[in-house]
């Protein structure tokens, strides 16, 4: 039976993506300070990625909680963890704390998901819903990113962050993968009944 709230908009869950969405532009703008020659506003950038992990967290329990999953909500989460993952990852590569190739595995993953994607839109299918694997890969690098701006403070912490930060973000990277490569055999197998079934 169809959800009855599938169809609606206006739900706490989908404005705290929307907020998630619209913190992005600030994060950056906090974040790049120190490319511009200006005073570090990191401890400010550093809180609202974990706002934003906090607010990640809530919006899909309380969707599920008060069955108000909706298809914005199904675009926005997603969309959200993706513009800040690559807004994180352009701004310490600008900043010289990423390498470009680090940069470049976690894009091109997701130019590999956009191919599945379409794929699936070509076949008559909506996206699939995430997966645990692809949520533990952002939650490991949304940890990853805040660290690793810490170790570039220079501060007495740095080294510890350092480590730490990479660790996660090595983690992360391969289960962004992993979960591309789940997602793949998922769309394959998809594929695959829809040209029995033509």
């Amino acid at each position: 039976m169809k959800n009855e709230h599938f169809d609606k908009v206006l739900t706490i869950p989908n404005a705290l993506s929307a907020l998630r969405v619209a913190g992005v532009p600030v994060f950056l703008w906090l974040v790049l300070q120190p490319y511009f020659d200006s005073p570090s506003l990191d401890g400010w950038a550093i809180a609202l990625l974990a706002i934003s992990g906090v607010t990640d967290y809530l919006d899909g329990k309380l969707a599920r909680r008060w069955n108000q999953v909706t298809r914005l909500g199904q675009i926005l989460d997603p969309a959200a963890d993706r513009l800040y993952t690559i807004s994180t990852l352009l701004a310490l590569l600008l900043r010289d704390v990423i390498p470009l190739w680090f940069l470049l595995l976690l894009v091109a993953r997701d130019i590999f998901m956009f191919i599945n994607i379409a794929t699936l839109r070509r076949i008559g299918y909506s996206p699939l819903q995430v997966s645990f694997i692809g949520k533990a890969a952002t939650f490991n690098l949304m940890y990853a990113f805040p660290l690793l701006l810490l170790a570039d403070g220079g501060n007495s912490l740095a080294d510890y962050a350092r480590a730490i930060g990479w660790a996660l973000a090595f983690w992360g990277a391969a289960l962004y993968w992993w979960s591309a490569a789940l997602y793949t055999a998922q769309v394959r197998s998809l594929r695959l009944s829809s040209r029995e079934e033509a």
